[in-house]
């Protein structure tokens, strides 16, 4: 591996061929033949027979030294990627889909044919022109899907980087998925991602959810003996595992079927409603390309101006089909799609360096008008850094955990009071610490138990972060610096007649574990301080006897537990019970028999407080959270009182503000719940059903919708008489109460149970470093870093989206409405077309795919976050925007109007002629060039030219736009139709367009006001309007003296 040792000991490792392997696993592992695999596996000998033959000893797992020899004979854990098209592909389709592009490339080959015909030397150059211009846009068109394809892979791939638990070389270790080998011995629990096929070493109370392959609705119980079959691609939802990885990447039955797989990114709300508005825009393009076309026949019939003396009917009917479809061509706002497309592909890939993973691309626009927030405390308000600093240990009270306390603890409890504690501690538990260390050979020198390959030396935590500081306070002096792995390895779980462990879930808040020792059967229990005591009947007392609990006692242990939740401190409990395979079978023990039968009557152990600080970006986080009209609520399972005092840190539970606990929420009617939600901003001790019911009833999505859909949910209910007595409520009540819009919400998870929340959330935010696979794969949006402060940059983020898509509509509708316009009025006024075919196509280009580059990519700005959300129902189109859009067009459109009527006579040059109407098309191109920098703002702020270093596409597609033009000007000849202008003409028509700044200054001292109907969310209070407009720069009180002086300059010198 890393030298020629290591390389010698690769070459003499000798493994079974590919075809035996091949042949050996496939009997064992084909789809959906769970009995013939089972026969098969029995007739090889089980497991161990089958970890034999792929040469790995279970109990150690493979060697570190001969993985790369496997990696290089039997391949890696990729998964394949899906079929993509090409880039010729792409570009063929824009040929292939559009059925204007069809039409107008037919029209130019007519042209051609035509031209050719009647002049042979020059006749062709308007129809090559014109397919040149095809050629270019859809070059342009194709190499955006290219792109952006390729963005939402990257983005998929980082998506699918996990990592996962190996055992090598008798050490566990952290390895990416994509790192497995054959052979590998891996380790899963409740929540996982299983990421190869396996078969069963061990396993404790495993359930997996094999939907995503098999179908099956129910998760499967595995079992070493009846079926130790683990399937790539389907998830652990509860117990823990131990299994022999037997197929890996598209070997895997989950690779097979992937290979086959092309999965089309959905289109999100906003481009089905752009689509829509798309749709609409090109039948009023249709409309006035019919128009143009009748009124240009019809001037060559009737009229019969003299510039149309020596063309026949046959020549003019080709010409205006032609710039009827160029029309048409231009009208359709194909750049409306694909400007969201280039917004969302260029947001999600920033957002992803804010540590935000976007999996699926509607979640970005969305969570930018999200109007309420339902945040986990543990992680994503807090640092998920836990710390024991004070406990009650064996009836010994410490105020502080630390080494020097050791030896307070080591004087007054005995060794038998602290066996039962450590015990408890290490084996009612599925997290591990590890230690980082520099590379391989080191992690095998230094025998710790858990390490993770890389440079960074600091210890790390995987799973449950409470039960790792558990298990740092036994592992640290206080307790003598314990080994919790020996005494995991001892109790023997997951193997027949071994331990017993039912995990933590948040439904229950607790976890028990059956031990065998060696004397006899023990439970130890861990949960909510409150909870554990409740079922406990005696403690543990510093000689290791077990006394009564009496009332002052229990009055002074809740008194405890109120005084850690008071310091926001979180309170775990640990306890024990002797002898439990007396009342139950330890071997075919269920959760809800040990629930039942065994978690009463315990023995109180430990009562620990934990600090879990604030994240220090938090307070300031909820604060930008609510002045941009975002309601944010705590949804914590600690107990109140510790949940109210990290609120109140934080700034969330105000004075006027309401806390609750679960069982007081599931209590109330819909009714009550809609009165107290405005108020309602922490929720503690809640189930993950009560933050479901909390999210349907604050956005509907998925509120039952009829008697039948209501019954399944409250089986044994009565319709008639309690549907509006029971949570969630039903459809039509909800609707009638809020006029059918509901609220735009987001909701952290970071569970396995977290899923259900996640799922009926508007956007479902997971965590990256302590969220499960399961709250991952049913989450949108993946916090990457667990902050609060990056759900702020999410919303962020979805705002500019939203806003660089009004940016380009502005800005292409402006075009639109000129180019119409004026070509349909020239006709109609007996002119001759000023803009031909090849010139609206230049337009189109600069409108469409230039336009969406420059405005689709423009970088979020703070000011964002003070204004309220959007209503769902808000329209993409608002007045400001249609006073800019009226404003700029009337300028343009009297420019145009004016150089073809005066422009001759101002410029010495024939009315009509190429000279002329390239004049024309100059001032037209840069009108929209400098516009483009007024589209920049929707609103009334005034600042053209800010942060134009942060827009580096902006400025490079403005740059690309003045070169592209004056190339066409200057060089484009019979092919454009254009003649090189002087330095006079440039300079005029530039600041002719240039105006269209100072004009951008002038409409927005028109008082137009946004409706505030279109607004959600929380009433910002500090007036966001004002601020807004605080953004207007300075240089606009000198812009209108400037340009008067400029005009002046130029018209009259």
């Amino acid at each position: 591996m890393k030298n020629s040792s290591t390389n010698e000991t690769n070459a003499a490792i000798s493994f079974p061929s590919i075809e035996s392997v091949k042949e050996t696993i496939e009997s064992i592992n084909e789809p959906q033949s769970r009995q013939s695999n089972l026969s098969n596996l029995r007739k090889l000998g089980f497991q161990s027979s089958v970890a034999k033959f792929l040469q790995c000893d279970p109990s150690t797992g493979l060697t570190i030294n001969e993985i790369e020899s496997r990696r290089s004979f039997y391949g890696c854990n990729s998964l394949p990627s899906s079929p993509r098209k090409s880039w010729f592909q792409l570009f063929i389709d824009t040929m292939v889909d559009d059925e204007t592009v069809q039409i107008l490339i037919a029209a130019a080959v007519v042209s051609l044919i035509v031209g050719i015909y009647d002049d042979p030397t020059t006749g062709y150059i308007e129809g090559c022109a014109i397919l040149a211009a095809v050629l270019i846009v859809s070059i342009v068109t194709a190499t955006n899907d290219y792109q952006k394809e390729t963005q939402f892979r990257q983005l998929a791939k980082a998506n699918d980087d996990t990592n996962v638990l190996v055992k090598r070389s008798n050490i566990i270790i952290l390895i990416p998925v994509d790192q497995i080998v054959l052979g590998d011995i891996l380790q899963i629990e409740a929540g996982d991602n299983i990421p190869c096929d396996g078969l069963l070493l061990k396993a404790d109370s495993l359930f997996v959810d094999e939907s995503a392959l098999t179908g099956e609705p129910m998760d499967i119980e595995k079992s070493l003996d009846d079926d130790p079959f683990l399937l790539s691609g389907c998830i652990a939802t509860a117990g823990t595992a131990q299994f022999l990885a037997i197929a890996i990447g598209k070997h895997s039955q989950w690779g097979i079927i992937k290979a086959h797989l092309e999965k089309e990114q959905d289109q999100t709300p906003l481009q089905e409603k752009l689509d829509r508005m798309a749709e609409i825009i090109g039948y009023v393009g249709m409309a006035a390309a019919a128009a143009t076309f009748i009124a240009m026949m019809v001037i060559h019939i009737v009229v019969q101006p003299d510039y149309l003396q020596n063309t026949t009917l046959f020549a003019h009917a080709l010409d205006a089909f032609i710039i009827g479809v160029t029309i048409v061509v231009v009208a359709v706002p194909e750049g409306l799609p694909l400007a969201v497309t280039i917004a969302l592909a260029y947001s999600t890939k920033k957002m992803l360096q804010d540590k935000n993973l976007i999996r699926h691309l509607q979640a970005c626009e969305t969570m930018g008008n999200a109007t309420n927030i339902c945040s986990d405390k543990t992680g994503t308000l807090t640092e998920n850094r836990m710390t024991v600093v004070k406990g009650f240990f064996a009836n010994v009270v410490e105020e502080e955990t630390s080494p020097e306390g050791k030896r307070v603890l080591n004087g007054v409890v005995s060794d038998a009071a602290k066996e039962i504690l450590l015990q408890g501690i290490a084996t009612c538990s599925t997290a591990r610490i590890m230690k980082k260390v520099p590379d391989d050979d080191d992690a095998v020198a230094t025998g710790e138990d858990v390490v993770e390959m890389g440079v960074d030396t600091r210890m790390q935590v995987v799973g449950n972060k409470t039960e790792a500081a558990l298990l740092i306070l036994a592992q640290s002096d206080f307790f003598h610096n314990d080994d919790y792995d020996v005494r995991r390895d001892n109790a023997n779980f997951g193997n027949p007649g071994g331990s017993r462990l039912f995990p933590f879930s948040s439904k229950r808040k607790r976890m028990s574990v059956l031990v065998k020792e060696e004397k006899q059967w023990m439970m130890y229990h861990k949960g909510a301080g409150e909870i554990v005591l409740q079922n406990c009947s005696t403690y543990l007392d510093s000689d290791g006897s077990v006394k009564k609990i009496t009332d002052s006692k229990r009055r002074e242990l809740e008194q405890m537990i109120s005084s850690f939740a008071s310091q926001a401190l979180r309170c775990v409990a640990l306890a024990h019970r002797k002898n439990p395979d007396q009342v139950v079978s330890p071997a075919t023990c269920t959760v809800e028999e040990c629930e039942e039968k065994l978690e009463e009557n315990m023995t109180l152990d430990a009562l620990v407080g934990i600090v879990d600080p604030l994240r220090p970006d938090v307070v300031e986080s909820v604060k930008t959270c609510q002045k941009a009209g975002i309601f944010v609520r705590m949804v914590t399972g600690d107990n109140l009182e510790t949940a109210n005092a990290i609120a109140k840190q934080a700034g969330i539970l105000t004075k006027d503000g309401l806390s609750m606990v679960g069982e007081e929420f599931r209590k109330l009617t819909p009714a009550q719940l809609d009165d107290i939600l405005p108020r309602l901003q922490v929720l503690a001790r809640s189930s993950p059903e009560d933050k479901h019911m909390l999210v349907e009833r604050l956005n509907g999505g998925l509120m039952p919708k009829s008697k039948e859909a209501w019954l399944e949910i409250h089986p044994g209910r009565d319709w008639e008489t309690e549907r509006d007595l029971l949570l969630p409520g039903y459809y039509d009540e909800w609707a009638k109460s809020r006029n059918g819009v509901g609220e735009v919400v987001g909701v952290t998870g970071d569970g396995t149970n977290d899923g259900p929340a996640l799922k009926a959330a508007d956007v479902g935010l997971s965590m990256g470093i302590s969220g499960t696979d399961v709250a991952k794969k049913a989450s949108d949006i993946i916090i990457m870093d667990d902050k609060f402060s990056s759900i702020i940059k999410a919303v962020l983020w979805g705002r500019s989206v939203f806003d660089n898509i009004r940016k380009f509509l502005q800005f292409q509708l402006t075009v639109n409405v000129v180019a119409l316009t004026i070509t349909f009025l020239s006709a109609v006024a007996g002119y001759q077309p000023p803009l031909n075919a090849v010139m609206m196509l230049w337009v189109n280009l600069i409108m469409d795919t230039m336009g969406a580059l420059a405005l689709g990519t423009e970088p979020p700005a703070p000011g964002l976050l003070l204004r309220r959300p959007y209503k769902r129902d808000a329209s993409l189109i608002n007045l400001p925007m249609w006073r800019n859009i009226l404003a700029q067009s009337s300028y343009q459109l009297g420019l145009l109007i004016f150089l073809l009527q005066k422009g001759p006579e101002i410029f010495g040059c024939e009315s009509g002629s190429t000279h002329h109407f390239t004049i024309i098309f100059n001032a037209f191109v840069f009108c929209q060039i400098f516009n483009e920098f007024n589209a920049r703002e929707i609103g009334d702020v005034f600042n053209p030219f800010k942060n134009l270093t942060g827009s580096p596409m902006f400025v490079g597609v403005i740059v690309f736009t003045v070169l592209a033009q004056w190339t066409i000007v200057e060089y484009g000849g019979d092919f454009t139709q254009t003649t090189p202008l002087t330095f006079e003409e440039w300079k005029i028509t530039c600041i002719l367009g240039a105006v269209s700044i100072p004009m951008g200054f002038v409409m927005r001292l028109v008082p137009v006001d946004e409706d505030p109907d279109s607004f959600a969310g929380l009433e910002v209070k500090d007036g966001s309007s004002t601020d807004l407009k605080k953004g207007s720069s300075p240089m606009a009180v000198f812009v209108l003296p400037v340009a008067a002086a400029i005009g002046y300059k130029l018209f009259f010198y």
